[in-house]
């Protein structure tokens, strides 16, 4: 497995980064969005949705489908990546608190996705 080189000006630079309370409460709101919207299913959490799950959880507008229909395109996705990048993007607007999804919460998801092949050749 290959970790890149993290470069002198990151190691250097002082960021300011999310306390871990303010990390905990965002998991936390983003849990009792899942809670609520799996309340009747027998689900705890959005890895668990079905197509069907998928299909009613994962609005997204016309722009974020271009974005999705070029990842299909470009990076040849299977029906099974697809949806388990929709069911990512769901996880990061929830942490937002984003009842639809956005371009920047699809994008951010094919990030993960890509970035874990990547180190896992």
């Amino acid at each position: 497995m290959n970790v890149p080189r993290i470069k002198h000006n990151k190691l250097t630079v002082e960021e300011k980064r999310e306390s871990s309370l303010l990390v905990r409460k965002r998991v936390q709101a983003a849990r009792n969005i899942q809670n609520s919207r799996f309340k009747n299913d027998k689900l705890f959490s959005n890895a668990e949705m079905s197509n069907q799950h998928i299909k009613l959880h994962c609005q997204y507008d016309e722009k974020t489908k271009l974005i999705l229909v070029e990842a299909i395109r470009k990076f040849h996705l299977s029906a099974r990546s697809y949806y388990r990048t929709l069911k990512i993007a769901r996880t990061i607007a929830d942490l937002e608190s984003s009842p639809e999804l956005k371009i920047a919460h699809v994008a951010e998801a094919l990030q993960y996705r890509f970035q874990g092949e990547i180190l896992i050749n």
